[in-house]
C-alpha cells in the first residue's frame, strides 16, 4: 500500500504552516508544497520544516530553472538541516513558455537533458567538503573551491525527485533521480502504460534498479457532502490543467484527446464555463476523486496501487482560498483514516 501525504499550494505562509502541521499531527508520511509565479517553494519548505516533527517535507515541485546549481544546493542543504534530514527536493522545469516568460531561460530546449546534468551536479556540490567541484557542461559550468572550512551536510544524500509529463522527461527520473513527481492529471492507464515503462527504460540506460525510484502521485481530490459541487470543483481544476497544448499527448494517451481539444478551444474563446463542461465524467473519474468523505476514501483506495506514495491535492481553480484550505484540511482527515 502506498504511503500518504498532502500537498498545499494556495494561500499564504500561515496557511501552508497550518496544513503541514495538521498533516504531521495526523500521522501522514509527507507534506508537499509547490510554487507558481507568486510563490516560492523554498520559503514554504523552510516554514514547513520548522513547524513539523516527523513527516517528510517535499517540493512538488520547485523550479530547477532560474536558480544556479550552487544556490539550489545550498537552499536544499539548509532546509534539510532545519528539518533534521526530512527534505525531499522535487525539481521540475515547467513548460517552455514558463521557462522563457517566467524565468528568462534563453535555451528552453532539452529540459530532460538539463535535469540529467543538474541532478548529479547538485550531489557533487553537497560533497564540496571532500574537494573542489569543476564542471563544464551544456547548461552549467562551475569551478567551485572551498575558501574556508566546509562542513558536511546533515545527510550524505538528500533525495532528489524530478517531475515529468511526457515519456522522455519521465525517463529522466529512471536515469538519475530518486523519485518521480507525477502530474495531477495522470490516470491509472497512463501510469501503467507510460510512466512505469519509461522509468524502467531510463533506469536500464544508467544501470539502475527502477524499483528504487519512488513514484509519487498527486491525486486531485474534492470533498463535499454535495457530490455535484465537489465534482464541479474537480472538473474546473482538470480543465485548467488540460488547457496548455503541452499536455495534449499525455491526455490523448489516457483516452481523453476529445475532451482536451474542447477544453483548449473554450480556453482560447475565454469561456471558462465551457472549459469545465468539456470535462467528461469518464475523464474526471479516471484522473481525480470527488464526492462525499466516504466516496473520496473509496476513490483514494482505488488509486493507491498506482503509486508508491500518494499525495492528496486540493483543486483551487475558481475556488476561494478559504474553500481550498477547508478542503485540504478535510483531505488530511480522510487520508489519515479519520
Amino acid at each position: 500500500m502506498a504511503t500518504r501525504g498532502v500537498c498545499v499550494l494556495a494561500g499564504r505562509m500561515a496557511d501552508t504552516i497550518e496544513i503541514a502541521a495538521a498533516a504531521d499531527a495526523a500521522g501522514l508520511e509527507a507534506a508537499w508544497t509547490s510554487e507558481f509565479n507568486d510563490r516560492s517553494a523554498i520559503v514554504a519548505l523552510a516554514a514547513m520544516a520548522q513547524n513539523t516533527r516527523t513527516c517528510r517535507v517535499g517540493s512538488a515541485i520547485a523550479y530547477a530553472v532560474g536558480r544556479s546549481p550552487l544556490i539550489l544546493a545550498n537552499e536544499a542543504r539548509g532546509i534539510d538541516e532545519l528539518s533534521g534530514g526530512r527534505l525531499v527536493l522535487g525539481l521540475g522545469t515547467g513548460t517552455k513558455g514558463m521557462q522563457i516568460g517566467w524565468h528568462g531561460v534563453r535555451d528552453p530546449e532539452s529540459p530532460a537533458v538539463r535535469l540529467e546534468e543538474l541532478v548529479p551536479l547538485l550531489r557533487r556540490i553537497w560533497r564540496l567538503h571532500e574537494g573542489p567541484v569543476r564542471h563544464d557542461g551544456r547548461f552549467y559550468s562551475m569551478n567551485l573551491t572551498a575558501t574556508a572550512e566546509v562542513l558536511p551536510p546533515v545527510r550524505e544524500q538528500i533525495p532528489i525527485y524530478t517531475a515529468g509529463v511526457n515519456r522522455r522527461m519521465i525517463e529522466t527520473a529512471g536515469r538519475v533521480s530518486d523519485g518521480l513527481v507525477c502530474h495531477p492529471t495522470f490516470s491509472s492507464r497512463y501510469v501503467r502504460e507510460v510512466v512505469r515503462p519509461a522509468i524502467a527504460q531510463g533506469a536500464e540506460k544508467t544501470g539502475r534498479d527502477p524499483t528504487q525510484v519512488e513514484v509519487v502521485g498527486m491525486l486531485l481530490c474534492s470533498v463535499n457532502e454535495d457530490e455535484e459541487a465537489a465534482r464541479r470543483e474537480l472538473a474546473a481544476q482538470l480543465a485548467f490543467y488540460a488547457a496548455p497544448r503541452a499536455y495534449g499527448p499525455m491526455l490523448e494517451a489516457s483516452g481523453f484527446a476529445g475532451e482536451a481539444e474542447r477544453i483548449r478551444k473554450a480556453f482560447a474563446d475565454g469561456d471558462r464555463e465551457a472549459m469545465i463542461v468539456a470535462v467528461s465524467d469518464e475523464m474526471l473519474d479516471a484522473i481525480g476523486v470527488a464526492g462525499t468523505p466516504d466516496q473520496v476514501r473509496a476513490g483514494i483506495a482505488r488509486r493507491e496501487p498506482d503509486f508508491d506514495h500518494l499525495s492528496l491535492y486540493s483543486p483551487s481553480f475558481t475556488m476561494s482560498l478559504e474553500r481550498v484550505q477547508e478542503n485540504t484540511l478535510e483531505l488530511i482527515r480522510v487520508g489519515a483514516g479519520a
